[in-house]
């Protein structure tokens, strides 16, 4: 028979920890190249999300003639994924990559309470778009006295303002402690921040997304749907007179129409895992292991960085802008008042 040998004594097997304490985190111990692969990762992911937003924010606020309620969404919008960019995903980078938060319980609640705010500021102003497109596709003739600039500025401020006082009340107050305290689970250990510390966060954030994406959704098919009417309408129109006839929205509201549906699927797409695990967790104890929660989270954050793209593909006018941009012609006298939907 082989001897079993006994650990010695004085032997401790230790497993590596946020922090040399009691109640500390573990720690998850990466080989440097994949710690590198991460970090090249997340800062490209970080660069498209900063300087593709940054080039929608200063595109719709130069050119005079993107100064629309829809473009003014759209800038409201990039603002929320370029903040999202420069102010939360660097932290998250470091908390990926070393698996402990090195920053502080005040920093944590503070970047927790950006993070918050600034994915649900999204998910808000995409509501507000489709509701919009819904306009400008359906009441055509109606649209223009319907929604104006100064609707667009309320759009904006509610959904800049329900964010952050539901993020404020939940983070910053005793409200809910008090009144909802057997819900609350603290903190399992030491050394993490991670947006899931309770099942009641869970729980409330779970409708805060899916309630916007059924109206997205619901707004969208019946956009397609009509869209679909009346470009048939149109073709039949042609056909029987022979000349180019035009008839309810205009080809350029159709196609605003197609491009924000596409960047709607998108943002599900990104988010729908992260959300499911979420309510999936809060359910089963938080059972979900910290290396895929970085993966839905991170995955959820890629949707910044995918706007700007759709938009490069999609729109004429933001590829001229952006070239105006890259060749520093924006600098040029009279550049504000380039007509960028011109052919």
């Amino acid at each position: 028979m082989s001897s079993v040998q006994k650990p010695n004594a004085n032997e401790v097997v230790s497993t590596p920890l946020c922090y040399e304490m009691n109640g500390s985190c573990p720690r998850t111990l990466y080989s440097f190249g994949v710690q590198l692969a991460i970090y090249m990762a997340c800062v490209v992911g970080m660069l498209l999300t900063v300087l593709g937003n940054l080039m929608v924010v200063i595109a719709v606020s130069h050119f005079k003639t993107l100064h629309t309620p829809t473009n003014f969404l759209l800038l409201s919008l990039a603002l929320a994924d370029l903040l999202l960019g420069v102010t939360v995903l660097p932290f998250s980078t470091i908390r990926s990559v070393e698996s402990c938060w090195y920053f502080g319980d005040d920093f944590c609640k503070l970047h927790t309470f950006l993070d918050t705010v600034f994915c649900l500021t999204s998910i808000f102003h995409l509501c507000f778009i489709s509701i919009d497109r819904h306009y400008a596709i359906c009441n055509p003739l109606l649209y223009t006295t319907k929604f104006t600039t100064r609707v667009a500025c309320v759009y904006i401020v509610i959904g800049w303002g329900v964010p952050m006082v539901y993020t404020f009340v939940f983070l910053y107050t005793n409200v809910l402690e008090k009144n909802l305290g057997h819900f609350l689970q603290d903190m399992p250990c030491i050394g993490q921040c991670q947006l899931l510390f309770n099942r009641l966060w869970g729980w409330l954030n779970f409708p805060l997304f899916f309630i916007p994406c059924l109206i997205m959704i619901t707004l969208y098919v019946k956009i397609f749907i009509v869209a679909n009417r009346q470009a048939r309408q149109i073709s039949n129109m042609n056909a029987s007179t022979g000349f180019g006839l035009h008839a309810g929205a205009s080809k350029r509201e159709r196609k605003a129409a197609k491009t924000l549906g596409i960047a709607v699927g998108i943002y599900l797409l990104c988010w729908l895992p992260f959300t499911i695990d979420t309510m999936v967790d809060c359910l089963l104890d938080f059972i979900t292991p910290p290396v895929l929660f970085d993966v839905l989270i991170w995955f959820a954050y890629f949707n910044s960085a995918c706007n700007p793209l759709i938009y490069v593909f999609s729109y004429r006018w933001f590829r001229k802008a952006v070239k105006i941009l890259l060749t520093r012609n924006i600098f040029g006298s009279g550049t504000s008042t380039v007509d960028l939907y011109q052919d």
